[in-house]
């Protein structure tokens, strides 16, 4: 998915720029995502004062493990996008920093468009706001039900202690 920025830059037409991304490498990159379909991209480009638009919305459909109790969890994530680009050539005014300065003519979308994806995912994905997840001792799923494990911490420095009054009764 490449653009030409200095065309773009001068055109007064908008061009729409459609597509279906692979997504395998997602996988390889964060291990609670357990399958995920393609990032559909709808983005629109333009050209307004010397400078590139490219603004629209990425989607996608995917199931990531609870961070708590590893179930599956289907989310679909809508990010909106939008990246300016002028060539380096270009004089223009002030500098802002939200514009990307560009050497080459060509751009390659592909890796913002991944990147402003991965950055959306959730850190901690979770099939509930209330999932009590694993035990610590058994690793059973405690929204399925209680396992029956001691849930009574003693503070180690005090666990010879514990017993101490156990054969006074």
């Amino acid at each position: 998915m490449e653009i030409h920025v200095q065309e773009l830059a001068k055109a007064n037409a908008r061009v729409p720029l459609k597509a279906d991304l692979n997504t395998d490498w997602l996988q390889e990159v964060r291990k609670d995502v357990l399958k995920s379909g393609p990032i559909k991209v709808a983005l629109e480009a333009y050209g307004q004062v010397g400078i590139a638009h490219i603004e629209g919305e990425l989607s996608l459909d995917l199931e990531m493990a609870c961070s708590r109790c590893l179930e599956p969890v289907h989310e679909t994530i809508v990010v909106p996008f939008h990246e300016r680009f002028k060539p380096a050539s270009a004089k223009h005014g002030a500098e802002d920093e939200e514009i990307i300065v560009v050497e080459e003519d060509k751009v390659d979308l592909e890796p913002l468009v991944e990147e402003t994806m991965l950055l959306a995912l959730p850190f901690t994905p979770m099939c509930r706001e209330d999932c009590k997840g694993l035990c610590h001792s058994c690793g059973a799923n405690l929204n399925e039900s209680a396992c029956g494990c001691q849930t009574e911490r003693i503070d180690p420095r005090l666990a010879a202690l514990k017993d101490l009054f156990k054969d006074d009764k």
